[in-house]
C-alpha cells in the first residue's frame, strides 16, 4: 500500500511539473509560395530596393479556406497544450498601432531605418514560433485528398527548427478540415516533439539574436578608443559576456567603427517571467554605455532578434 502510495504521489509531482513547463506560442501563416501563388503578396520600398512579403490581411478577407486550414492547425494544436497567437488578431493590433513612427530615425542627422511589414507583425504577435503552411487539393475523379507541408521557424532567427510534409489519404466527399487533419494528423506528435526539443535548448543555452554596434560620424571616438582603462569595443565584449546566456555569443567582426555579435544566447524571461527580445536586452548594453561612459546611444531592432546600436548620440 506504501508502495502505492509513493508511486501516486511522484506521478502527480511529475505531472505538475509538466503542467507548469512552458511551452513555445505559436503563430499559424500561409507560406510565402502559397501566398504568391494565389496573388496575395505586397511591394514595399526597402531602402530603395523593392521587395515582395505575404499580404496576409487580403488573404484572410479573400480566401476562405485559408481562414479554414489555420482554424484546423491552430485546433490541433492546442490540443496539444501549445499556446497559440491568432495571425488575424495581431494584424488588427498591428493596424490600431499604425499611427507608431514607421521608421526610426536619428534626430539629429535623420539616419534611418526601415522595418519590413512581417518584422512589425512578428514584433506586435510576439510569438516564438511561426508555422508556415502550405497545402494543395489533389483530385482524382471523385477522390480527393491533400499535400501539405509545415515548417517551424524561429521568430528571432527565421532558422528552421521543425518540419513535416505528407500526402493524406484519398477521399470521397470531404471537405478540406477533415482532409487536412487526415494528411497532417500521423506527423503532428513528431512534429511537435521537435519544436520542444528546440525550445528546451533556449532555455538550456538562451534564446538566440544577433548584436549589431556602429558609431554616428560626429561620435569623436570609436572603439578602439579607451573608456575606464580600456578599449571601448573590449568594454562591450565583456558586457555581452556577462548578460549572455553560460557567456555563449560569437563576436564575428569587429573594428573601429563597428562591431557585430551573432550567435548572441539571451535569456527567455526576465525575472518577473516576463518574455525578452532583442530589444529589451540591447536596453541593458544602452543603459550600461549612458551610466558607466556618458555614452549616448540609439537603439534600433529588426524583428524579435536583431538589434542595433549606433553609439555617439540619439
Amino acid at each position: 500500500m506504501k508502495k502505492i502510495i509513493l508511486v501516486l504521489t511522484l506521478f502527480l509531482s511529475i505531472s505538475a511539473i509538466n503542467a507548469q513547463a512552458k511551452k513555445p506560442t505559436i503563430m499559424v501563416v500561409p507560406s510565402d509560395v502559397w501566398c504568391n501563388q494565389r496573388g496575395y503578396m505586397l511591394e514595399y520600398n526597402n531602402q530603395g530596393s523593392i521587395v515582395k512579403v505575404p499580404d496576409y490581411k487580403t488573404a484572410l478577407q479573400e480566401n476562405s479556406n485559408l481562414l479554414i486550414a489555420i482554424s484546423k492547425i491552430n485546433e490541433l494544436m492546442a490540443a496539444r497544450g501549445f499556446p497559440l497567437k491568432n495571425l488575424e488578431s495581431a494584424l488588427k493590433s498591428l493596424e490600431s498601432e499604425s499611427a507608431e513612427d514607421a521608421m526610426l530615425s536619428s534626430k539629429t542627422s535623420g539616419a534611418s531605418v526601415a522595418e519590413s511589414p512581417i518584422d512589425k507583425l512578428k514584433k506586435t504577435a510576439k510569438a516564438d514560433i511561426i508555422m508556415q503552411i502550405t497545402w494543395n487539393v489533389n483530385t482524382m475523379g471523385p477522390k480527393h485528398s491533400v499535400t501539405f507541408n509545415l515548417q517551424g521557424l524561429d521568430a528571432y532567427t527565421d532558422k528552421q527548427i521543425a518540419g513535416a510534409s505528407g500526402t493524406g489519404s484519398e477521399l470521397i466527399g470531404s471537405n478540406l478540415p477533415v482532409m487536412l487533419e487526415t494528411a497532417v494528423l500521423s506527423h503532428m506528435d513528431n512534429f511537435n516533439t521537435q519544436l520542444m526539443n528546440h525550445f528546451d535548448d533556449m532555455f538550456a543555452n538562451g534564446r538566440e539574436i544577433i548584436l549589431r554596434l556602429k558609431k554616428w560620424d560626429s561620435f569623436k571616438g570609436d572603439f578602439e578608443t579607451e573608456y575606464g582603462g580600456d578599449e571601448l569595443g573590449n568594454q562591450i565584449d565583456n558586457w555581452v559576456k556577462n548578460n549572455t546566456v553560460k557567456g555563449r555569443y560569437s563576436a564575428t567582426d569587429t573594428t573601429e567603427n563597428m562591431m557585430l555579435f551573432e550567435q548572441v544566447r539571451i535569456p527567455l524571461y526576465d525575472s518577473t517571467g516576463k518574455a525578452i527580445d532583442a530589444k529589451g536586452w540591447a536596453k541593458g548594453l544602452q543603459k550600461y554605455l549612458k551610466d558607466t561612459y556618458k555614452i549616448d546611444s540609439k537603439l534600433m531592432t529588426k524583428g524579435l532578434g536583431q538589434a542595433s546600436i549606433i553609439v555617439g548620440e540619439k
